[in-house]
């Protein structure tokens, strides 16, 4: 935690006004954003798979790229869409 704190506040003198902003961006600075990215995009393509699978493509996507793994459950605990009947001739 010393060291987290540490890189967290590195060149950040704490007694000035906007420090807790310096703070934040350094932590942001430390996040993967790259693997993020792309773990996201292997979410969000597992929800379209799964929502094809359930007949909610788009839901199956949004889900995905909303909650992650946590959508998977959602698109596969909703039921199955029913196709419409066919129009009367």
């Amino acid at each position: 935690m010393g060291e987290l704190l540490a890189r967290a506040t590195r060149g950040v003198d704490v007694d000035a006004p906007g420090a807790f902003f310096h703070v934040f961006l350094n932590l942001l600075n430390m996040v993967p954003w790259v693997a993020l990215f792309w773990w996201n995009l292997v979410f969000v393509a597992v929800g379209l798979l799964l929502g094809w699978w359930r007949g909610r493509v788009v839901e199956g996507a949004l889900w995905a790229w909303v909650l992650g793994p946590i959508g998977w459950i959602v698109i596969v605990l909703k039921p199955r869409r029913q196709p419409p009947p066919p129009l009367p001739r």
